[in-house]
């Protein structure tokens, strides 16, 4: 896709949006199969993005037209035809389908919108057409391009001896490339970030670069840096410690060998504490209480781990074949039920390549694997579900919830 071609995609026109939503107190709870027609994943985006007057934050033309990123576009042109990862990723992006990172910005902006605002911010700082915040919206380009900078800094190959790889000369351009244009949206989230002008913010979203990073030095991996799982064990007593403080680091050692407990920290710490602290962030911008903004956290946390357990599943559907990810929920499961089977795991430990995919897919699906990590699903769906419905109904809490619905079978 040309940059001009996607360019031209960002300006379809926008529907109105509806009036601020208010925060208020609900008690009742809805099930996440109790809207009769589910939404079709596309449509519950699309719909979701005219509520807040943007397709999303970051794919905007003051980015894609920038001289920085036009030229990041250029030198990616240079590795058609190699096989860097960086090609993969950037193909991620711009994927439409539910791996899509661009929607977090979108889902930050939603959760703004459902909330609605303190009485005590000044006009100036709303953007009354879209019913947000200007601060919530620079929130939600930081936490897009957060999570965008460490999917293009985990396209980094490594080159170093006794690997060897075909046509080296691209494949150090692609790193160069991956080094560089990930550090450039990091250093910008921070600028963007410093502006706002509020260090309770500048403190947790830092925390939740502290998290990703970590994310990276779980082990065990192979020398490529790919993660594995870690060796099953009977005495596991689970972990629970992702909500006791969510500024603290998570104890790693303790959550390994628990199939659940491994999954949910992995998760946590590449995905969940970046949406929870950015939902949480936003509700902290629009002068809501702790306790709100501590909801705002755990709605983050479950969609993520919802959302990442529905795309953990999709590699085993019918008809499906080639790699998947050895960390996903139905293979730790599996590993759990049948500990016999990680014996396939451990010829991966020098090079995940020399994995047999084809026999651990075999044992995923001949075991309950898939079956419990679509429980896991729904349990965090239902956890996301509740919060919500703490908020006053409104087309933006209705786009959250569709959004949810559209990642269930």
């Amino acid at each position: 896709m040309s940059l001009s071609k996607l360019a031209a995609g960002i300006l379809r026109k926008r529907i109105p949006t509806t009036p601020l939503c208010a925060y208020t107190s609900r008690s009742n709870s809805t099930s996440v199969q109790a809207n009769p027609k589910k939404p079709d994943w596309n449509r519950a985006v699309s719909e979701a993005e005219k509520i807040v007057g943007y397709p999303n934050s970051f794919l905007s033309l003051r980015w894609l037209l920038s001289d920085e990123i036009a030229n990041v576009a250029l030198q990616l042109r240079k590795l058609v035809g190699s096989n860097h990862p960086l090609l993969k990723t950037a193909k991620g992006l711009l994927y439409n389908g539910k791996n899509n990172m661009q929607a977090w910005g979108l889902i930050v902006l939603l959760v703004s919108k459902a909330a609605g605002h303190s009485p005590d911010i000044p006009d100036m700082e709303q953007d009354k057409s879209a019913g947000v915040l200007h601060s919530q919206r620079a929130l939600a380009e930081v936490t897009e391009m957060i999570r965008t900078s460490h999917l293009v800094h985990k396209g980094l190959v490594n080159l170093q001896p006794p690997i060897k790889v075909d046509a080296l000369g691209d494949m150090i351009s692609g790193n160069k490339i991956a080094l560089l244009s990930g550090d450039y949206l990091l250093s910008n989230s921070c600028v963007e970030l410093a502006n706002l002008k509020n260090q309770e913010l500048v403190e947790l979203m830092s925390s939740a670069v502290r998290d990703l990073a970590e994310a990276e030095f779980v082990e065990p991996r192979d020398i490529q840096n790919a993660p594995l799982p870690a060796k099953p064990r009977s005495d596991g007593k689970g972990y629970a410690k992702f909500v006791e403080s969510n500024m603290e680091p998570l104890a790693v050692g303790e959550a390994l060998g628990d199939a659940r407990a491994e999954w949910t920290m992995r998760h946590v710490l590449n995905a969940g504490s970046l949406l929870g602290k950015s939902c949480q962030g936003t509700l902290k911008l629009a002068g809501h209480s702790p306790e709100l903004q501590q909801k705002g956290y755990l709605f983050g946390k479950h969609l993520a781990l919802a959302w990442q357990a529905c795309l953990d599943r999709e590699p085993f559907s019918p008809g499906s074949t080639g790699s998947f990810s050895l960390i996903s929920a139905p293979v730790l499961f599996t590993l759990q039920h049948n500990p016999d089977t990680y014996s396939l795991i451990e010829k991966g430990l020098d090079d995940i390549e020399k994995v047999d995919f084809g026999a651990v897919r075999k044992a995923v699906l001949d075991g309950p694997g898939l079956e419990i990590t679509k429980v896991l699903q729904k349990e965090h769906s239902q956890a996301a579900l509740e919060v919500l419905n703490e908020l006053r109904d409104c087309d933006a809490r209705t786009a959250l919830k569709n959004i949810i619905v559209a990642m269930q079978d």
